[in-house]
């Protein structure tokens, strides 16, 4: 099957996989304009030929006595700064001679199968070249010989196309990069919303919705990470677009440092959307014959409502984009001693814990923050990794060697990026942070940001945590990044690349993170920031699941799961049952709550095991037996999001398995009421012929009976806050 057709008489290209049509094309004075996207069309006739007649007080070409075709009012696919199209642009240069105006016109294009790797950048992949076709359109700005190449790559079996552009100096002067776009997407008129998911820490990812009124909208991150603020991804959708039903176009930046979507509703109500690196604080000096390769955009679109765009992505992130050996196994059920201990722990102390956990059927002990350098608090020994005898006087190795007689695995906590200013590392190394000369850098949780734009300083913590790993038998690894980047300078760069750091920032990260997870394949490794700082799925290519949010109240995680499934699929997030009260929020919800909810993602336990009555032990190993039986369909079922939190007093989510035999719903309602509304269960994605067994009903139905039928849930539930439920059917 071809997915890329080209006309090359009328210069139009078709990307279509039977899903989803792309087309552009080469328009007047060979500027590149963009035709669709969207539900695949069998083929194209020139209906988006853009109409020709006077817009006044738009530019005009030389030529054009009756100004009828101007750069301000086409649909492009990518614009340039300062030669008559007065909207966002796409990419802003400076030349020696000061000028900042580009000029990039269509010159060629090149066709092949499969997709290239991005060189340091993660990036969709394929597994064989006959599942994807690339197009590579190339541009050229005469004046500087800059080169554009914007790449396209459409999947046979996935609704997704991911965008890159490379720009190339084939001139002879260096330029400066102000900005350049992952991509840039012009849309005709129609009356769209916009979802995107805005937060903080610990309320990450909060789903929020309105429509688009003229003028420039902004999500972003200036924070050095992708944030707990925005996440790097935005949708377009239409007013009557809801879960289920109606057209979502969704978009999704790999990247894992300052980001930009930029969203422009124009003087005619056109939308164009530009998304990549930040060009805030950014600046990249390129010399001739250099070349910069911008992160990659994935993107979709679905006429299924919401649920069906996120599956899409959640379908790529989990096949073409995770590397990790562990994205289809089975994650180990874990205890982590935060939260039972916080730095106040000594070796006999961690023994208790580790044998507890291990008669409840926990499969991993981690071991979190505390265990190095003199870390008695927060306030010292960031970058000192080495063992604190006072606390393990056996080492790591003491604990290892219990967890092995336990029968358990063990896992450690690092925050390699960091470093205290009370440390050994800050003593021999005080150039080694981000800082500018004489000035008193910024502090954030006691501590300074190492600078990973250096290359000792990236030699440095790859030698000494790949000496950590290789010394001690260590099954996983938790990542922490505990603050942003501020006084973004390097002592180790000339003062014309300092706009360089923060993006070489995150290639030296990418770059370290590759060497290790390549050096132990065998370790499962977790991402955070403070949470969920940094999840994007930048990390993901590197880690297959990140720690969703430090709050782990299991209320608060229904809104923060919710939104985060609109891109990222449940097998990505960690998710834990922590001790009550809750030590974010002070909430008390019932183990059974905090478990339904936990176990629609990678299941744990963040609290003292000591603590529990033998009656919590009992509960505490169905639910581990419950897990371990189901946690192929929960992990790794096509998920549904049923009813919003954030739209009332109840949340639904729901996993299929593949051969849609089998499927868990999990119902919560948030808050009791004494007339309460007499609500339906209808599910989604069964067979409809099929029938289907639910224990908790003791009642066998048709799978079009649950989907458009229902039963009522009243009076199974609904007495108590904080209720919730599981239902499970399976096919008979």
């Amino acid at each position: 099957m071809s997915l890329i057709t080209i006309n090359d008489e009328k210069r139009i290209f078709h990307l279509s996989n039977g899903k989803i049509s792309y087309i552009l094309a080469v328009e007047e004075q060979n500027l590149l304009a963009h035709l669709y996207f969207g539900k695949a069309v069998s083929g194209y006739h020139d209906g988006m030929a853009y109409p020709r007649f006077e817009r006044s007080f738009s530019t005009n070409f030389l030529g054009d006595e009756k100004r009828i075709y101007s750069r301000d009012t086409l649909l492009q696919e990518y614009s340039s700064l300062g030669s008559g199209d007065f909207r966002i642009p796409a990419i802003e240069i400076l030349t020696e001679s000061g000028s900042r105006i580009s000029d990039f016109r269509y010159v060629d294009y090149q066709l092949f199968s499969g997709k290239k790797a991005l060189e340091g950048l993660p990036h969709t992949w394929v597994e064989k070249e006959e599942e994807a076709e690339t197009l590579e359109v190339y541009l050229v700005d005469e004046a500087t010989q800059l080169k554009l190449c914007l790449s396209y790559t459409i999947y046979q079996h996935f609704d997704i196309i991911a965008r890159s552009t490379r720009l190339e100096n084939h001139g002879v002067q260096p330029i400066f990069i102000d900005k350049l776009a992952s991509m840039s997407l012009d849309f005709p008129y129609a009356k769209r919303e916009m979802i995107h998911l805005p937060g903080s820490w610990g309320n990450e990812r909060q789903i929020e919705r309105k429509p688009l009124r003229r003028g420039i909208h902004i999500i972003d991150s200036k924070r050095g990470t992708s944030s707990h603020q925005e996440n790097p991804f935005i949708a377009l959708v239409s007013s009557h677009t809801d879960e289920h039903q109606g057209e979502a176009y969704g978009f999704c930046l790999i990247y894992s440092g300052n980001h930009e979507a930029a969203l422009e509703l124009d003087q005619y109500e056109q939308l164009r959307l530009t998304m990549g690196i930040h060009p805030s604080g950014f600046q990249w000096f390129l010399k001739p014959c250099d070349i910069f390769q911008t992160p990659e955009v994935i993107f979709t679109y679905s006429d299924q409502g919401l649920n069906g765009m996120s599956q899409n992505f959640h379908r790529i992130i989990e096949e073409r984009l995770i590397r990790s050996s562990y994205k289809k196994k089975m994650r180990p059920i874990l205890m982590n001693n935060w939260e039972a201990t916080y730095f106040a722990f000594h070796e006999e102390t961690i023994k208790e814990i580790m044998g507890s956990a291990a008669q409840l059927g926990i499969q991993l002990f981690v071991l979190d923050d505390g265990w190095f350098g003199k870390r008695d608090s927060d306030q010292t020994s960031l970058g000192d990794w080495f063992v604190n005898k006072e606390k393990l006087p056996n080492g790591l190795k003491g604990l290892i060697d219990y967890a092995q007689e336990l029968g358990i695995k063990f896992g450690l906590w690092f925050e390699p990026e960091m470093i205290s200013r009370q440390s050994d590392l800050f003593e021999k190394h005080p150039d080694w942070y981000l800082h500018v000369p004489k000035v008193e850098a910024t502090l954030s949780r006691s501590q300074y940001v190492l600078d990973l734009s250096r290359e000792d300083v990236v030699n440095y913590l790859f030698e000494t945590l790949h000496a950590i790993l290789c010394d001690h038998s260590i099954d996983y690894v938790k990542w922490d990044m505990n603050r942003y980047l501020t006084d973004l300078y390097s002592v180790a760069l000339a003062p014309h690349q300092q706009g360089e750091v923060a993006h070489r920032y995150v290639l030296n990260l990418y770059r370290l993170m590759d060497q290790l997870t390549t050096a132990h394949p065998e370790i499962l490794f977790e991402a955070c920031s403070g949470g969920g700082g940094r999840f994007d799925a930048g990390m993901l290519y590197y880690m297959p699941q990140i720690w969703t949010s430090d709050n782990s109240d299991a209320i608060a995680r229904l809104n923060i799961q919710y939104g985060t499934s609109l891109v990222y699929p449940p097998s990505t997030m960690g998710a834990h049952v922590s001790a009550i009260p809750n030590h974010q929020n002070g909430r008390k919800t019932s183990l059974q709550t905090r478990a339904d909810i936990a176990m629609t993602g990678v299941f744990g336990y963040e609290l003292d095991p000591r603590q529990l009555t033998s009656d919590e032990q009992a509960i505490v190993k169905k639910q581990i037996s419950y897990y371990k039986n189901h946690y192929t369909l929960l992990l790794y079922g096509t998920f549904y999001r049923l009813e919003s939190p954030f739209e009332g007093n109840t949340c639904v989510w729901q996993v299929v398995s593949k051969d849609k035999s089998e499927s868990i719903v999990t119902y919560t309602n948030i808050l009791s009421h004494a007339a309460p509304p007499l609500r339906r269960l209808l599910v989604k994605g069964l067979e409809e012929q099929a029938r289907y067994y639910n224990s908790e009903t003791n009642q066998t139905y048709y799978g079009d009976e649950l989907m458009y039928v229902g039963f009522y849930l009243y009076p199974i539930f609904n007495r108590f806050d904080f209720e919730s439920r599981v239902f499970h059917f399976k096919r008979v």
